[in-house]
């Protein structure tokens, strides 16, 4: 239990922070799985770059790890270039 203003305060902010943080990672997990799931080339070309930029914005803000980032960018470059 907080004892003073100011750490009921951050108390309050931690937790809207966590309830955002958690909405954009699942956003991007979801955003991940779909463009797993894609067959054509071009659709996939298409929201790679969105995705990657959802990857982008997570690792600048800290909710990952930036080589976790990287990791799973190269990933999802390398199964889009397989595809036909």
């Amino acid at each position: 239990m907080a004892n003073h203003k100011s750490a009921e305060k951050k108390i309050r902010s931690s937790a809207a922070k966590r309830d955002k943080n958690r909405y954009q990672h699942k956003t991007t997990r979801t955003a991940i799985k779909n463009l797993k799931a894609v067959t054509g080339k071009s659709d996939a070309e298409g929201q790679l770059k969105t995705v990657s930029a959802q990857i982008d914005k997570l690792a600048k803000k800290g909710v990952i790890h930036w080589k976790k980032a990287a990791n799973q960018k190269s990933k999802l470059a390398k199964a889009v270039n397989k595809l036909k």
